[in-house]
């Protein structure tokens, strides 16, 4: 049985392989097989789940352009969409005298 989805130009997103780059990288706990991520692995996980958003925020915009015009959810939805793209486009700033810092992750002292 096949899901009905909303007419979009992109191909499906792979939600199951979205969860398992998550849960790795914001809930190491969640996959106890594994070790806790390390500094590169964090930074390669970082970069997919933004790849992973870049891939959604399409979807969820689609979605929300077919919802009653002057709606309260339709607004909501797209300032949120417009709050994703806006940081998707940010950049890590360098930390004093040091290297980019990794997203997320507090400097050791």
């Amino acid at each position: 049985m096949s899901a009905a989805r909303p007419d979009t130009q992109t191909t499906p997103v792979d939600l199951v392989t979205m969860r398992e780059v998550v849960n790795r990288l914001l809930d190491p706990d969640a996959v106890p097989e594994a070790p806790p991520p390390t500094g590169d692995e964090i930074q390669t996980l970082t970069t997919l789940v933004r790849g992973h958003l870049a891939l959604l925020v399409p979807e969820v915009e689609a979605a929300a352009r077919k919802l009653e015009p002057g709606s309260v959810h339709r607004y909501t939805v797209l300032g949120c969409v417009w709050e994703a793209r806006s940081r998707l486009e940010t950049q890590p700033s360098p930390r004093f005298g040091g290297a980019p810092a990794t997203p997320g992750v507090w400097p050791v002292r």
